[in-house]
This record gives C-alpha cells, sequence and structure tokens, in this order.
C-alpha cells in the first residue's frame, strides 16, 4: 500500500525556512531536526528565495555614495 504524502501548512513551511535563513545551518541537518525530507526544505527554501529576489538592476550590495 502507498505512503500518504504529508501536508504541510504555510506557518510550518515559513518557519522551516527562517530556521534555514537566520541560523544558516545546512538544509539537510535542518530538515532532519524537523522530520522534513531536506529535497522539500530545499524546494521551499529556493522558492522563498525566488519570491524575495532583489528586482533586475538593483544591486546587490549598498555601498555609501
Amino acid at each position: 500500500m502507498p505512503e500518504k504524502r504529508r501536508k504541510f501548512d504555510s506557518e510550518f513551511k515559513e518557519g522551516a525556512v527562517r530556521i534555514v535563513r537566520e541560523t544558516g545551518k545546512p538544509i539537510a541537518q535542518i530538515a532532519r531536526d524537523l522530520g522534513v525530507h531536506p529535497g522539500t526544505l530545499g524546494n521551499w527554501v529556493a522558492a522563498d528565495r525566488a519570491e524575495h529576489k532583489a528586482p533586475k538592476g538593483f544591486p546587490r550590495v549598498m555601498r555609501p555614495s
């Protein structure tokens, strides 16, 4: 019998991504701690990075004038 897919609410996903961003720990380690497949957490992090990407032509590092 096939396994049933787990569903994660947006609050859990956002919290997991926040942990990755704020701690700098490897995705694999955080995924293991949360009981999530590393590829799943990696997809959430990639989506977050794409969503918060700076506009085209916007400098990545702001330098004082």
